[in-house]
Order: C-alpha cells, then sequence, then structure tokens
C-alpha cells in the first residue's frame, strides 16, 4: 500500500497490510470490482499466532503478483461482465472476516486483530486512485472472505459518494447456524470464540448493535443479512463442501472417520449418508427462503459439491459450468443502470428445488 500505515492498520503479525490493482479500461473504466479473499479464521491465540507465520497472517509470506481468474480475469471470453473493470483483490490476513479491532500481547509476542482498520484503510488508499469517482462498485468475496461481504457491505456506500451504486455478492459466505450430525453446535461455538477474540462486535452493522443475542450471531449471514440495506446477491452450493467437512461432519464429530471415504469420493457415499447430506441441503434452501420475496436480495444456489465458485474459471464461466435452463446467470443482470436500488433475483429457491440441473451432482438432487 501506498503512503504511511498506522501502527493499528497492521496484519497478524504486524506487517503491512496488501491489495492488488488491475486496472480497467473502455466501457468499465469507472466501475470497481473489490474481492476479498478467503482463508477461514483463527479462534484462539494458539491458532492466531500460527496463522501470523503463514500468507493468512502476514503479507511477508506472500506473493508479490497474484493470477486474477474467474470474476477478476481480464478475459472477455471467459469474464464477459466484469473482464475491463477496476479489480482488486483484498489480501486477507487478520483471520476474522476483516472484522478484528483489538490485538493481544503476552509479553512475548503481540498479535495484532484489525481486520477492520485493514478495510479502512485499503479503501481509503483506493479513493484517490478512482474509487472516489466509481459510477458502479460491486464488493464480493469468497468463503471467509464472502462472510466480510456481509460484514462490510453497507459500510462501502458510506464511504462513497451517494452517486456511486454499490450492491454486493457473497461466494460461498452463507455460513449456515446449524448443528453437526452428533448434535453439537460445533460452528457457533467456533464463531463466538472468534468474536469475543478478536472484538468483532464492533465491525458488525450498527443496527446490531443493541441486541447482544444478534451481536454473538454476526457471523451467521442468515442474522446479519435483514440488517444490511445495500442490494445483496448469494452466490453458494447447497452442498458446500467446506461446511460439509467442517460443520456438518467436523472430525470432533467423527472420531473414527466413517464419513471419511463419503468426504473424498461421492460415489463412495451410503444411502443413508446421502439422505443426511440431503436433510442439510434442506435445512441451507430453508435458512435463505427467508430471503426469497425480497427485492433487494437475490441468489444463484446450486447442488455443486464445491466451495467457492466465482473465483474458479471453470465453475464462473465454462462450457460445463453451472446452467439454468442451459443459461448461464451472469451477476451482471444485477448491476444494469435500470435497476439502481434493488437486486433481482436471478432465480427463486423455489424453482431451484423443482427445476435446478446441474452436472455437478444429479444424483444428490431432490425433485
Amino acid at each position: 500500500m501506498d503512503g504511511d500505515i498506522s501502527p493499528t492498520e497492521l496484519c497478524l503479525d504486524g506487517s503491512p497490510p496488501a491489495y492488488h490493482l488491475h486496472r480497467g479500461h473502455g466501457t468499465g473504466v469507472s466501475n470497481w470490482l473489490l474481492q476479498f479473499e478467503g482463508g477461514g479464521w483463527c479462534n484462539n491465540v494458539l491458532s492466531c499466532f500460527q496463522r501470523s507465520r503463514t500468507r493468512r497472517g502476514s503479507t511477508r509470506y506472500m506473493n508479490r503478483l497474484e493470477v486474477f481468474s474467474g470474476i477478476l480475469s481480464d478475459d472477455p471470453v471467459n469474464n464477459p461482465d466484469f473482464y475491463n473493470w477496476n479489480r482488486v483483490k483484498l489480501r486477507y490476513c487478520d483471520g476474522a472476516s476483516f472484522a478484528g479491532d483489538s490485538n493481544y500481547s503476552n509479553g512475548i509476542f503481540v498479535l495484532h486483530f484489525r481486520g477492520k482498520r485493514i478495510w479502512e484503510a485499503i479503501i481509503n488508499d483506493l479513493l484517490p486512485k478512482g474509487l472516489m469517482n466509481a459510477r458502479k462498485v460491486l464488493l464480493s468475496g469468497c468463503s471467509a472472505g464472502g462472510l466480510a461481504t456481509f460484514l462490510h457491505c453497507d459500510a462501502l456506500s458510506q464511504m462513497l459518494p451517494d452517486s456511486t451504486i454499490v450492491k454486493c455478492m457473497s461466494d460461498a459466505g452463507f455460513f449456515l447456524d446449524v448443528n453437526d450430525i452428533t448434535g453439537n453446535d460445533t460452528i457457533r461455538t467456533f464463531f463466538n470464540s472468534v468474536v469475543k477474540l478478536q472484538t468483532t462486535v464492533k465491525a458488525v452493522n450498527i443496527l446490531l448493535a443493541d441486541n447482544a443475542y444478534l451481536l454473538m450471531q454476526c457471523f451467521f449471514p442468515q442474522y446479519n443479512l435483514p440488517f444490511i440495506r445495500n442490494p445483496f446477491f448469494i452466490l453458494n452450493s447447497a452442498y458446500d463442501t467446506y461446511q460439509f467437512d467442517h460443520i456438518f461432519v467436523p472430525p470432533s464429530a467423527d472420531p473414527t472417520g466413517h464419513w471419511s471415504p463419503c468426504k473424498s469420493d461421492l460415489a463412495s457415499c451410503s444411502p443413508s449418508q446421502i439422505s443426511i447430506l440431503q436433510g442439510f441441503r434442506k435445512k441451507m434452501l430453508t435458512a435463505l427462503t427467508t430471503f426469497e420475496s425480497s427485492r433487494n436480495e437475490g441468489m444463484f444456489i446450486n447442488s455443486c459439491f464445491a466451495h467457492c465458485q466465482s473465483e474458479l474459471q471453470d465453475s464462473w464461466y465454462a462450457e460445463d459450468s453451472p446452467t439454468i435452463h442451459n443459461k448461464r446467470p451472469l451477476v451482471i443482470g444485477t448491476l444494469g443502470e435500470k435497476l439502481p436500488k434493488k437486486l433481482t433475483a436471478l432465480i427463486h429457491v423455489t424453482t431451484l428445488v423443482r427445476s435446478l440441473q446441474v452436472k455437478c451432482l444429479p444424483f444428490l438432487l431432490v425433485r
């Protein structure tokens, strides 16, 4: 980043934050795509210390050059909607979806939980580089970055002129508040520890501030989304592999490895395991149904056994990428000049349940 870095705008290990920028051109020169990098979380001092010694917690271990593919590609054939926009990848080095605002010191080492300030510093650095004059801005992200999109969607519009069209898209960031197969609330316990460690409550939507119960669940989009005012689009798999491996069937719920063959190869799943997976899919669709009739939210929920689809060329825009009635639903339709204040759903959840046909996972579809 250019300019002086504040001592409170640091990665876990104290290194400065970073981003990659590829300039737009032609008709996209005034449009911006901001993409949060994903990469999980750390929820205690030990895991955050270990993370600070990797590229997930320090820019010292990051590559100076980054390959832009999928939604970030500059190829008009492979990314016809955003190829000529200003495309930015915000590097992830705080371990709490760009939401922390505290630090830890034991006299031996210091951990900087400053994700919220990193986010703000990057935006402030981009403003004089053209972001201040943006006509359209799409804030997006994958996985932990997709969750960051939920947390910071409204904050971005507050940092830009009122004339700027700001919309948001989360890819694989709709982490479900659901018990694992043994009935334990594994993911809620994990996210609560992240929130408490990094004081992420300061970073969530201000409308949640008076509700302590919701503050402790700010990492679950099903509770956060109703408070978001900007138009929002959700791209997610109903069989998200990360949630399958770490939320629904985490290692703690499968100590004997009974699910390991199924996780490695879907063809090895037993009929009962397939039935359980379909139950998880149903819970996902039920949670999303709440937003089905909203004029401010849209969604594309497929049955691919995948995690993050917008950054990979094969799943973002390819010959065999997911389709609906032989058409690839593209987000650009929600960013047109005629839709400045709402995000039109490309397809409703009820339609997905009835008629979605994809090559990814046909034998798991419920019709």
